[in-house]
């Protein structure tokens, strides 16, 4: 091997293919000397080893740390969709569910702005605030969210349902119980930016969103059993 020949990938090469090498040249491994990563004066292999070592435990107990920071946030709000549905299952009212379920998601979530919009719903008064301003375009935009919509305002038609214009919203389907077109949208609104964003998780707003549909299902009105002979 001839030093033109002889390269740093050469000889990381070399020492990968022959573990023994500092083994058998422990003398050399001790006294080697490589630069410190954040300072400027040299250590040992070993010194330089613990340090790397440190950085990547500092690293796992990052992650574990952001772990257990969402697995808190999730279980305060599963405790919280808990709470609502219990409420929503306690009501013999089937007429007063839309106004229960704005009422109790903007307290039991803090949000400034809730609003719920439904239609198809024959047991629902046609003068309910909540049967009001459902264009076609409202319906369409509903069968085309296959999932909730969260991000920042971009004058969504349904936003302006909500008193004030949010920073941010969530706009959530609601499918009816027998899984057909949907029944109405549901939109969480805030005031601040990084409430709602893209990126975020939809679990917790899916699952908002079915067990409100099902619940809104009672307001569809009953077939009488003349009418299916």
């Amino acid at each position: 091997m001839t030093a033109e020949s002889l390269t740093a990938d050469t000889i990381a090469r070399f020492l990968q293919e022959q573990p023994s090498f500092f083994q058998d040249h422990a003398e050399l491994f001790a006294n080697l000397r490589v630069p410190h990563p954040n300072e400027t004066r040299a250590i040992s292999l070993g010194e330089r080893q613990i340090l790397t070592l440190r950085a990547r435990v500092k690293d796992l107990e990052w992650k574990l740390s952001g772990l257990a920071h969402n697995a808190s946030g999730n279980e305060r709000t599963s405790k919280t969709l808990t709470s609502w549905c219990c409420r929503m299952l306690a009501e013999d009212d089937a007429a007063v569910l839309p106004g229960h379920i704005v009422d109790h998601l903007r307290e039991l979530f803090d949000l400034p702005g809730v609003a719920l919009r439904v239609w198809d719903l024959s047991d629902l008064d046609a003068d309910s605030p909540h049967a009001r301003d459902v264009t076609p375009s409202i319906r369409n935009y509903a069968r085309e969210l296959s999932r909730p919509y969260c991000g920042p305002y971009k004058n969504q038609e349904a936003a302006g349902w909500l008193p004030e214009v949010p920073a941010s919203l969530a706009v959530i389907p609601l499918p009816a119980a027998d899984d057909a077109s949907p029944i109405g949208l549901l939109v969480l609104g805030s005031d601040d930016i990084e409430r709602f964003t893209p990126d975020m998780g939809t679990a917790f707003l899916e699952i908002i969103g079915s067990l409100a549909g099902a619940g809104l299902s009672r307001l569809r009105g009953r077939v009488d059993s003349d009418d299916c002979a």
